[in-house]
């Protein structure tokens, strides 16, 4: 899958829980984007991570280090 860092920095968490497909629920902040991460399996590629903040990123590295079957890399 891969997630792109404008869509990301314009729509926010309402852009990843669409393209990530998170419960309804989701909270849209990042204790509920790590919880979420924590409990899908999938391949994550991030393009035009440049315009991401870089908190997203490190939740993104922080789930992927707690979830065995998360894979996520930064597209140059």
């Amino acid at each position: 899958m891969i997630l792109d860092g404008r869509l990301i920095s314009k729509e926010g968490h309402d852009y990843l829980s669409e393209a990530l497909n998170f419960p309804d629920y989701y909270g849209k902040n990042l204790d509920a984007l790590y919880d979420c991460l924590c409990e899908i399996e999938a391949d994550i590629e991030l393009v035009n991570a440049n315009v991401v903040d870089e908190d997203i990123i490190d939740t993104f590295k922080d789930a992927a280090s707690e979830n065995e079957f998360l894979n996520f890399e930064i597209s140059s």
